[in-house]
C-alpha cells in the first residue's frame, strides 16, 4: 500500500517536472523564434520589416496567449510605419497595430508601461504621415501616453528613446516653421 502511494507521489512529481520543463522549453522556443526573427533587421529596409511583421504574426498564432508576439508585431509594424509613413502597406500596419494593442489591452499581465508606449507611438506616427494636420489633433495624446509610461515605470527604455524622437521631431518642426515665416 505504501508503495502505490510512493508511485502516485513520483509519478505526481515527475508529471509537475516534465509540465513544468516543457512550459519551460515552449517560453524558450518562443523567444528563440521572436529573436531569429528580429535579426534579420539588422538593417532595417521596409522588405526586411514587413517579412519580420509577418514572420512575428505567425508566431503570434503559434503563442496565442503570449504577450511578446504581440508587443513584437505591434511594435514593428510602428516601426516600419513610422519609418515608411506613405507605403501602401502602412495603413493596414496601423490598423493591425492598432486592434494588436487592443487585444494586449485584454491581457491580464500586460505591462502597463508598455501598453501606453505603443499607444504613443502609434499616435505619433500619425503625426508623422501628416504633421499640418494630425499635429494639434494627436500631439497630447503622445505626450500623455509617454509620460505615462515613465511614470509607470521609469525605467522604460523604448519610452524614453521614443520620447525623444519625438521631442527632437517637434523642435525640427517648430525651427522649420520659424525659418519659413522669417522668410
Amino acid at each position: 500500500m505504501t508503495s502505490q502511494t510512493f508511485k502516485n507521489r513520483m509519478l505526481a512529481v515527475a508529471l509537475f517536472v516534465t509540465a513544468s520543463v516543457c512550459g519551460h522549453a515552449q517560453q524558450f522556443s518562443m523567444q528563440a523564434l521572436i529573436e531569429q526573427s528580429l535579426s534579420k533587421i539588422q538593417q532595417p529596409t521596409p522588405e526586411a520589416l514587413l517579412n519580420c511583421v509577418a514572420e512575428l504574426k505567425r508566431i503570434e498564432v503559434m503563442f496565442p496567449d503570449s504577450i511578446q508576439p504581440k508587443h513584437q508585431v505591434a511594435l514593428q509594424s510602428l516601426v516600419f510605419s513610422v519609418t515608411n509613413p506613405h507605403a501602401p502597406q502602412t495603413e493596414n500596419l496601423l490598423a493591425e497595430a492598432q486592434q494588436t494593442i487592443m487585444k494586449m489591452e485584454q491581457m491580464k499581465n500586460a505591462d502597463q508601461s508598455d501598453l501606453c508606449t505603443l499607444r504613443g507611438f502609434l499616435y505619433m506616427v500619425r503625426i508623422v504621415q501628416n504633421p499640418a494636420q494630425n499635429g494639434r489633433r494627436y500631439y497630447l495624446e503622445v505626450m500623455q501616453n509617454y509620460e505615462k509610461a515613465l511614470k509607470l515605470n521609469p525605467e522604460n527604455q523604448l519610452a524614453k528613446q521614443l520620447q525623444q524622437k519625438f521631442f527632437e521631431g517637434m523642435k525640427q518642426q517648430t525651427e522649420s516653421r520659424t525659418s519659413a515665416t522669417d522668410q
